[in-house]
């Protein structure tokens, strides 16, 4: 019986531990951050989705996006809009701050203080970014693509659960 109690301490501070997520931007220090959210984009008929990740730094926050892509020479370029569930727009410009590797692409973008504020009040709606690669045969699909905030592809009018993650109470708890 006096073991079941620092048993199940260990146990709920070890998944509280767990939780926390991380972001590091090449070789910086790891900022806290959201889970990694995957928005589906149906227009891109590769995957169909995209990995979508918040973290929250001294000046603003870091959006960090990561695609699957069929060759190296496609990546995530160019700037990216940030739909909010109240019809605000957050315009992001491209650092040139990217990552490629094991068939997925990944590029930061960062948020001003003013723009973190409008993310901890507000859920992200969708995300517009671009994919650019080399033209090739039987290549990668490049374009403009909107990636909604969504959990399941398909659903009914009857099913009540939530179908959309809650990105701003997740942002405003780091």
């Amino acid at each position: 019986m006096n073991f079941k109690l620092p048993l199940f301490l260990l146990l709920f501070v070890s998944n509280f531990t767990i939780a926390q997520q991380s972001i590091s931007v090449k070789g910086s220090a790891p900022f806290p951050a959201t889970q990694e959210y995957t928005f589906i984009c149906e227009k891109y008929a590769f995957t169909g989705e995209i990995k979508v990740q918040i973290a929250k730094t001294d000046k603003g926050g870091i959006l960090k996006l990561t695609v699957a892509t069929a060759n190296d020479k496609a990546r995530i370029a160019g700037g990216v809009y940030v739909d909010l569930a109240n019809a605000d727009v957050i315009a992001c410009t491209d650092k040139n701050v990217k990552e490629s590797t094991d068939g997925k692409t990944t590029s930061y973008y960062y948020f001003t203080p003013a723009e973190w504020i409008k993310l901890k009040k507000n859920d992200i709606y969708a995300v517009r970014f671009i994919i650019v690669g080399g033209p090739d045969n039987f290549g990668n699909q490049t374009g403009h693509f909107t990636a909604h905030n969504k959990m399941n592809y398909f659903s009914t009018a009857y099913d009540k659960t939530k179908k959309s993650f809650d990105t701003a109470k997740e942002i405003s708890v780091l």
